[in-house]
């Protein structure tokens, strides 16, 4: 009986530890780390919300020239600790590169950044939202 009851309290434990492990990222930090293309100067600025993730808020601005987003910009994103800030430095530059491509909130999540990839996607159709585009 006391190994049954050692058993099951060791199996709970280590449920408890697996779930609470962080495996994305959290906090907000500056875009210094996430290359941006230059802002032409005849293009309009639209940000998205500020969405709320379970590691962080995630806000995508874009910048619409002639019908089209020419410029995506993250000012706010998870940055809480190193591992955030390596996960984001890596995710953030695809996912702005596959929105420009696809002048669209249709793009793929980055494996590894689910969370901030959801936060980012929902945040930009909102920008795209407010600037009208289909």
């Amino acid at each position: 009986m006391r190994r049954i009851t050692l058993w099951l309290f060791s199996t709970f434990a280590a449920l408890v530890l697996l779930f609470s492990y962080r495996t994305s990222t959290g906090g907000s930090v500056t875009a210094a780390g996430i290359a941006a293309a230059a802002v032409p100067a005849d293009g309009k600025t639209y940000t998205g919300t500020a969405v709320s993730t379970r590691w962080g808020d995630v806000q995508v601005a874009i910048v619409v020239a002639d019908g089209k987003i020419v410029d995506v910009q993250v000012p706010v994103y998870p940055t809480e600790n190193r591992k955030d800030q390596e996960i984001n430095a890596r995710a953030l530059p695809k996912l702005r590169q596959e929105t420009l491509d696809a002048q669209s909130a249709d793009i793929d999540a980055v494996s590894g950044a689910t969370v901030t990839s959801d936060g980012y996607v929902r945040s930009l159709q909102s920008a795209i939202d407010a600037a009208h585009l289909a």
